[in-house]
């Protein structure tokens, strides 16, 4: 137990807290975070899903080391940009876009951000002067801005009527929880069709969504055909999709990008960030197709958006760089989807308990949907059993809907993911066989 000095001193740090008291941690490595007393836990989340090659990857840490020693700042514009373009080359080619233009950012909610605001100037200069709004979906997270929480569909988060600058998601998600019921299929992308239309396509600058459903809801996958519905729905209208891969993107769920899993779905802008950095540095990185990013540069062109102090310094390009040689070491980026056989673990584990809502995801991001009222009872237990995983809870209408969010590093062994499983099942069995923590 934490002291009651302590517990001051926590109470001046201004950051979320939650039912359970957080772990003294001593040091971290690999998929594991370890006390001080000695004893570990599996970080089954990836930390806030963004851990995603584990905790002191010695070739991450050397790369820091290095670049740190010589140059850890410069700003672009004045000084000859090196690894910044190392960086742009290398991300491009690995995620099967070597063509794109690239606008680095300091974070996911900066990234979204420039991709807002890149995808208006491209609007703007193809299409009209007009194209400014951005339609999203009622369920998603696109960041922590006031801007991106007020486009955002995240129902706990979402800022107060009066502070939302009079934004909202525009189109009900292709899940059933926040489509009225509706069994979903690849004609709910005409939902969005009826948004454009209704606002004017002359005003809309891009449909922005994350192509799998983050934390927000708990990993649900859009229907088949979907996201490819939708592109040509705004290919039609000369809209622009982005899709927001904080999360998903660089192996998250199974292939270099979410998108990758449907044939036709590639957006015009992408935007990564949490396995970019990989939790080493705050990075993000917004994609651009190259023919969209034409209408960046030359005459009459609108400057690009300001990007920021700590916006593609060395250090952080160093850092990435070093990410993507851990993940393309791991395989991430080969064609052949990866994970997916982790649904097949929770679901054969799992089978048989009442508790048990719902399981989806894909590749190494699964939702565990949890009957309500369970969340953190599940939580203390599976951490007594020496598992951390993250929470989602809040996504229905009603204010119902909770679970975990199962993510292991994407670099997890069979045996570490056995532990996660065996921990998850035996607090799961707890909870719902005696219906308290023990």
């Amino acid at each position: 137990m934490t002291s009651a000095r302590t517990q001051a001193q926590r109470h001046r740090l201004l950051t979320p807290t939650r039912p359970t008291d957080p772990i003294s941690v001593e040091h971290c490595s690999g998929a594991w975070i370890y006390k001080e007393d000695g004893s570990r836990y599996l970080d089954g989340s990836s930390g806030l899903v963004c851990v995603n090659i584990g905790h002191a990857n010695p070739r991450v840490i050397e790369a820091m080391r290095a670049q740190a020693a010589t140059v850890s700042f410069a700003g672009p514009a004045t000084q000859w940009p090196a690894r910044q373009l190392e960086l742009v080359e290398r991300l491009t080619r690995l995620v099967g876009r070597p063509e794109d233009a690239v606008a680095l950012a300091s974070s996911g909610t900066s990234a979204v951000e420039m991709a807002i605001a890149i995808a208006r100037n491209i609007g703007r200069a193809q299409n009209g002067p007009r194209r400014s709004h951005i339609l999203t979906a009622n369920l998603g997270y696109h960041g922590n801005s006031a801007l991106t929480l007020g486009l955002s569909g995240h129902r706990r988060r979402r800022p107060r009527g009066e502070d939302g600058f009079g934004l909202a998601p525009a189109f009900p998600a292709p899940y059933p929880p926040s489509h009225g019921g509706c069994r979903c299929d690849a004609m709910c992308a005409e939902e969005v069709a009826a948004a454009i239309d209704t606002l004017g396509a002359e005003n809309v600058a891009a449909v922005l969504i994350e192509p799998i459903n983050g934390t927000t809801g708990g990993a649900f996958v859009p229907p088949e055909g979907y996201l490819r519905r939708l592109s040509d729905i705004c290919r039609e209208r000369g809209v622009l999709v982005i899709h927001d891969e904080v999360l998903t993107g660089l192996g998250r769920t199974g292939l270099p990008l979410a998108s990758d899993r449907w044939v036709g779905a590639a957006p015009d802008i992408c935007v990564l960030s949490k396995g970019l950095g990989a939790g080493y540095v705050s990075a993000g990185a917004v994609l651009v197709a190259p023919e969209k990013a034409e209408y960046l540069g030359g005459a009459g062109a609108t400057p690009l958006p300001m990007m920021g102090t700590m916006t593609a310094t060395p250090l952080q390009a160093a850092v990435c760089l070093a990410v993507l040689d851990e993940l393309e070491a791991i395989g991430v980026f080969q064609t052949k989807t990866r994970g997916d056989f982790i649904a097949h673990e929770l679901s054969s584990a799992l089978a048989g308990f009442d508790m048990i809502r719902d399981i989806r995801g894909a590749g190494f991001f699964y939702g565990v949907e949890l009957r309500d009222g369970t969340l953190w009872e599940t939580i203390a237990e599976i951490e007594r059993r020496g598992v951390l995983l993250y929470p989602f809870s809040g996504y229905r209408p009603d204010g119902g809907g909770e679970g975990l969010i199962v993510a292991p590093p994407l670099n997890v062994t069979e045996s570490e993911l056995q532990h996660l499983i065996y921990a998850l099942v035996g607090a799961v069995a707890v909870v719902e066989n005696e219906g308290v923590v023990k």
